[in-house]
């Protein structure tokens, strides 16, 4: 019965979002980027956008946000970040399958060394590693995210981000 309840709570989630416009697959993408993609620091500055994630909705949302913003898939290079002690060839045909990108757009795989001394959780048939998105000649794209980022996180009202009657 909890199940039953959680999935119409899910399914009725849903129906309140409906399908998304090009504004706010724009929106979500350059929030999903502000949280997992590469940003500048004083010690190491970004000219290039770069996203790294392991889910493979938010890659296809990503994805989604790149075909939005204008970029061509042409223009991307994957690269698979996974332990060495993972399927490499089987998480290289998922991210291909995820993303429907050129094989020739993949990367060499990048091997993370096993620590004997952790306890990896995320093994099994189920762990595909993260897929790195890069995108070629993308300053522009990455001072477009910024801006996107900062007007979204903007606090127009000074009261905190407070709503009081949030719209559905």
């Amino acid at each position: 019965m909890r199940q039953a309840h959680q999935a119409n709570e899910r399914i009725g989630a849903a129906a309140e979002i409906g399908e998304l416009t090009p504004r706010e697959i724009l929106i979500a993408g350059a929030v999903a980027y502000w949280c997992e993609g590469a940003k500048s620091k004083p010690h190491r500055q970004q000219y290039c956008v770069v996203f790294i994630n392991s889910d493979p909705g938010l890659i296809r949302l990503f994805m989604r946000f790149l075909d939005v913003a204008g970029i061509p898939r042409s223009d991307l290079a994957f690269t698979v970040c996974i332990h060495e002690s993972g399927d490499v060839a089987a998480a290289q045909q998922f991210w291909l399958e995820v993303t429907r990108a050129n094989a020739e757009q993949f990367n060499k795989p990048s091997l993370k060394r096993h620590n004997p001394k952790t306890t990896r959780k995320n093994v099994g048939e189920d762990y595909h590693g993260c897929l790195r998105i890069g995108v070629h000649r993308s300053s522009a794209l990455l001072r477009k995210i910024e801006g996107w980022a900062q007007t979204i996180m903007a606090d127009p009202t000074g009261d905190g981000g407070r709503v009081s009657n949030p719209p559905l």
